[in-house]
């Protein structure tokens, strides 16, 4: 996966300039756009970020690009900047799916934060789109059996005991969970779970809420 990329549209060069220079500080890599147009140019769904974006610039403005990423399928994390902003605005951009809406001038220690916090998310959100992905690929390949001993398994019941209840060998439990794990593209139990988790295969968990395991994969 590419590196993470903090898009930059603003149709002011000062600002565009001191959030580049506040993303190099904090070793995070910018790419600024002086307007909607430029930015929609050359963005792909597919690059990994968040935009730090402005509401009233000339051409499209920020609200109708969140509109028109939102009609392309992207789910890069917005966060607003601006120097007009007020409370409907703010209310209207948050219901819209913004992570943040911040007036102008802003602490550059809390926009870092923000921005961190957006990244992280975007992170989230592509691996459990993935994981979703591969989910549903591995499920696929699983025979019935297979398929019967994950969600034993899934459930908490060791070895022995899904051996017991299927009235098979411990070693043959041993041999499908070993196949399991290898279709469904994981190395161990607690990835098999956390993928499980992704594709809402747990107990009160579906694709939308399921925690991410970005730092166990």
């Amino acid at each position: 996966m590419n590196a993470s990329t903090v898009f930059i549209v603003d149709d002011d060069a000062a600002v565009r300039d001191s959030l580049s220079l506040l993303c190099e500080t904090a070793r995070l890599k910018a790419e600024c756009h002086d307007s909607a147009e430029s930015f929609l140019n050359v963005y792909r769904p597919d690059q990994p970020g968040c935009l730090v974006l402005d509401v009233r610039m000339g051409g499209i403005s920020g609200p109708q690009l969140h509109a028109e990423l939102g009609r392309r399928g992207s789910l890069l994390p917005i966060i607003y900047l601006t120097a007009h902003g007020d409370i409907p605005m703010t209310v209207r951009a948050m219901q819209a799916g913004a992570v943040d809406f911040l007036t102008k001038p802003v602490d550059g220690a809390a926009l870092l934060e923000r921005i961190g916090a957006a990244l992280q998310r975007d992170r989230d959100l592509r691996w459990r789109q993935g994981a979703l992905a591969r989910g549903r690929q591995g499920l696929a390949l699983l025979s019935l059996r297979e398929r019967e001993i994950m969600d034993l398994a899934l459930a908490g019941h060791a070895n022995k005991d899904i051996a017991k209840l299927l009235g098979i060998s411990h070693r043959t439990v041993e041999i499908h969970r070993s196949h399991i794990l290898g279709k469904m593209g994981v190395t161990s139990l607690p990835q098999l779970i956390c993928l499980a988790a992704a594709c809402g295969l747990l107990p009160g968990t579906d694709a939308q809420d399921a925690p991410s395991a970005t730092g166990s994969r």
